[in-house]
């Protein structure tokens, strides 16, 4: 025989439904607190009038055609070649940061010295973990700007 479904069979459906649904949102805000890795700018407006020379920038870069190649080595040093359409390029001097997404470990400041294969060698040995490299490769008068994510 079923006992009757009562008000407070109702209420206890009720609350253990709710405290589920509370739950999971903490649950959700704590991990979207802890990994939110900061602002992309700090005031729009004035990213908003360096749009236009940021577009410039790009296209001059595109029309160099220069592609940048990443690497990491076994002992976690970046590596850097750049190409373009007769083949790797030479004589370039390159400087960067190397940035945690989550901002819990500090910047590290990267300078690049030439390897005997034609590469960019990092001086520095990055951290496991994912990082994002801010870097500057020039060749003569001519730059890039690389913004890469590597793991």
């Amino acid at each position: 025989m079923m006992r009757p479904f009562t008000g407070w069979h109702m209420t206890a459906i009720f609350v253990i439904f709710f405290s589920v649904v509370v739950a999971v949102n903490l649950t959700m805000a704590r991990y979207a607190v802890d990994t939110f890795g900061g602002t992309v700018v700090d005031n729009s407006y004035v990213a908003s009038q360096n749009f236009n020379r940021w577009l410039a920038d790009a296209d001059q870069q595109a029309r160099l055609g220069w592609t940048p190649k990443i690497t990491l080595d076994s002992v976690r040093r970046i590596q850097l070649s750049v190409s373009n359409a007769e083949g790797r390029l030479d004589n370039l001097t390159g400087t960067g940061l190397a940035i945690h997404p989550l901002g819990r470990m500090p910047a590290i400041p990267l300078k690049f010295v030439s390897s005997s294969n034609g590469l960019l060698m990092a001086d520095q040995k990055l951290p496991a973990g994912r990082w994002r490299v801010k870097l500057l490769v020039s060749r003569g008068a001519d730059t890039l700007k690389i913004d890469q994510p590597i793991t």
